[in-house]
């Protein structure tokens, strides 16, 4: 059953205007790129009841809580958004409790900062808290967003640790289960910044059938009835190991490089569109299907 929720997920570094700067103001128009035509107001215009919707900021993989909380906050706020609260979840204790469990179930949209996506699944995962999130997901108009770690924990397996200058020599990459939102999929993000496409070429070839995701920084994908969209100003990497035709992956040691025959690679930019269903990418400007010109 498709989730009726929609998932938004952010590579990182979002170029959202520092507001610790005192002069944030008289640089608005250099901070304005992101505001306009970017992310976070995708969030606000996406989510259940506009600016007036309930958006909780879970700082949990942050080692800097308080400061990463309230830029999200600042931001969303200066977009217009009425009701932002900042939700710093310490323990699994807290996650399993009454208070944690009501405003997740009060929220139109769930926030994940950036961090240590191994905080998130370590802390959040099975609790009520999580619980709450994914039956919301499912059955209500609600979103989830993360970035960087937050959206690295999104699916149902996750890289929580890799070099990326070894990444192709077998065993390098690290995964494990993370919080369940989408199937058949594994994200990797700062992916085009730190050369991050061996981590998922590994992650793939292991299990053909997973679509390796790669955000890049200020980059992320919209997620709605199986449909993946490309919002923000870089780029989203696709790797399809459906048609990998040869590896040696299980001839080799451990630390050896692997080699595969056949992996597809697909590029996103804004707009673009990636059916799940379909294995279809749809070009939005396509040279090959020009916009018709006026007579």
């Amino acid at each position: 059953m498709r989730p009726v929720g929609k998932l938004i997920i952010i590579g990182g570094a979002v170029n959202k205007g520092s507001f610790a700067e005192t002069d944030f103001d008289q640089n608005i128009e250099k901070n304005l790129n992101f505001f306009e035509r970017g992310i976070l107001r995708k969030i606000i215009n996406e989510s259940k009841h506009k600016e007036n919707s309930v958006i909780e900021i879970v700082t949990t993989a942050s080692q800097i809580p308080q400061i990463v909380g309230t830029e999200y906050k600042k931001a969303f706020e200066f977009l217009g958004a009425k009701n932002v609260n900042i939700l710093d979840i310490h323990n699994r204790e807290e996650a399993n409790s009454d208070a944690m469990a009501a405003r997740a179930n009060a929220a139109d949209v769930v926030m994940f900062t950036g961090g240590d996506q191994l905080r998130l699944t370590s802390i959040l995962g099975g609790t009520r808290f999580h619980d709450t999130i994914l039956l919301k997901y499912q059955e209500q108009d609600f979103i989830y967003s993360g970035t960087s770690a937050g959206a690295a924990a999104a699916s149902e397996n996750m890289i929580y640790q890799g070099s990326s200058s070894e990444s192709l020599l077998k065993g390098e990459i690290k995964t494990t289960q993370g919080l369940g939102l989408i199937d058949n999929v594994i994200i990797d993000t700062h992916f085009v910044q730190r050369g991050r496409i061996g981590r998922l070429f590994q992650a793939v070839v292991n299990n053909p059938r997973t679509l390796g995701i790669g955000l890049g920084e200020d980059t992320g994908l919209f997620i709605h009835d199986d449909v993946m969209t490309a919002v923000g100003s870089g780029l989203v990497i696709l790797v399809d190991g459906r048609f990998i035709k040869d590896t040696n992956l299980t001839n080799i040691n451990l630390g050896e490089p692997i080699s595969i025959d056949n992996l597809t690679v697909h590029v996103m930019s804004m707009n673009d569109h990636y059916d799940l269903t379909t294995k279809k990418l749809t070009i939005e400007n396509s040279q090959f299907n020009p916009i018709p010109q006026d007579k």
